[in-house]
């Protein structure tokens, strides 16, 4: 699928130790797969675990399908396609329009899916990476903005009608694999599952905690040396979800091009953070709040958590800072001698 890569830098390694087997409650059950331009690690305890992989499985290839802006036929094809007209969408979709439409009102813009024709003539989509002249961008930007979509409900509860003029296009690819990882898990506990963890490329969701029933480790990458990390943290059934701009990126005449798009600008965001983590309990919202507070820089993702809250996050700056919010306090350790600083509502 040509999502843009979220690349998010949730590493990988996971820090937890999968050496229970055997048979019972500590039986361990794992499968990999690919979806959404992404190797996806999807693990569940138990004696209901191999049914709790294939249900969870099942969800995220559904969503794949329904999402990929370019797979001809799906719902995101046919709402980008629509020529000014209306699309009616449901569930998940419905449900990542409301979470983009509260982040884009709170960021004033900093989260956009309408900037996606904006990452495809940048490269990231196919890889043809190029710089786009002024004149492309300023007449590219004269279609993005979040603010042009109309969301409309139905007399169903669970539809709602989608419309955007012609030359609008829009992408999920900011809340994508949050979402997917949201319901996949939530398939593998209407499964019987009561114990396991996803990982669909740094999007990190838990299901209850470990067998033993002690919380799951996710380590998070140093976003300059990809074989290190900035330190661990310790959570029990939420989402875990990193964004940064340096797993995909192009260099062109001595200066790096990374692939989250400022939407104010149409030019790759120019951040003051290599990194963005969130610990939330929804998914979806982890998913979209790391790629705006991305955008907004230090400053400005300080000041969403001071306004809003419901949420931890880990920010990883330019100059070698790790910032960590207050409600991880207990549940962060760095790794080596880090400095961390502390930030409270």
């Amino acid at each position: 699928m040509r999502y843009i890569s979220k690349i998010c830098a949730l590493v990988m390694a996971l820090a937890m130790a999968f050496t229970l087997t055997g048979c019972g409650e500590d039986e361990r059950h794992g499968s990999h797969m690919t979806a959404m331009d992404t190797v996806m690690s999807l693990t569940a305890y138990g004696s209901e675990g191999e049914a709790g992989l294939s249900a969870a499985s099942s969800v995220i290839t559904a969503l794949d399908s329904m999402l990929d802006p370019e797979r001809q036929g799906s719902t995101v094809y046919n709402m980008n396609h629509a020529g000014g007209g209306s699309t009616a969408v449901t569930g998940q979709i419905a449900e990542m329009l409301s979470v983009a439409s509260t982040v884009y009102t709170r960021t004033n813009g900093a989260l956009d899916p309408t900037v996606y024709p904006l990452v495809k003539a940048w490269g990231f989509i196919d890889a043809q990476y190029r710089i786009p002249s002024d004149s492309e961008i300023e007449s590219l930007l004269e279609n993005v903005g979040f603010s042009r979509v109309t969301v409309s409900s139905l007399s169903d509860a669970d539809s709602v009608l989608v419309s955007m003029p012609s030359g609008t296009e829009i992408s999920f690819a900011s809340l994508a694999k949050g979402c997917a990882a949201k319901y996949a898990i939530q398939a593998m506990a209407a499964a019987g599952v009561t114990s396991g963890i996803i990982s669909l490329g740094g999007n990190v969701q838990t299901l209850g905690v470990k067998p033993d029933g002690s919380n799951w480790n996710v380590a998070i990458q140093d976003p300059e040396n990809s074989s290190d990390y900035v330190g661990i943290i310790s959570v029990g059934e939420t989402a875990v979800v990193t964004s940064g701009g340096y797993q995909r990126y192009f260099i062109q005449n001595g200066v790096t091009y990374q692939h989250i798009i400022d939407p104010s600008t149409g030019r790759p965001a120019e951040s003051d953070l290599l990194s963005v983590t969130i610990v939330c309990s929804d998914g979806t919202m982890a998913d979209a709040l790391s790629t705006a507070l991305y955008v907004l820089g230090e400053s400005g993702a300080k000041n969403y958590y001071e306004t809003y809250g419901d949420f931890e996050m880990i920010l990883v700056t330019d100059d070698g800072r790790t910032i960590v919010s207050g409600g991880l306090t207990d549940n962060f350790e760095a790794n080596g001698d880090r400095t961390v600083e502390y930030v409270r509502r």
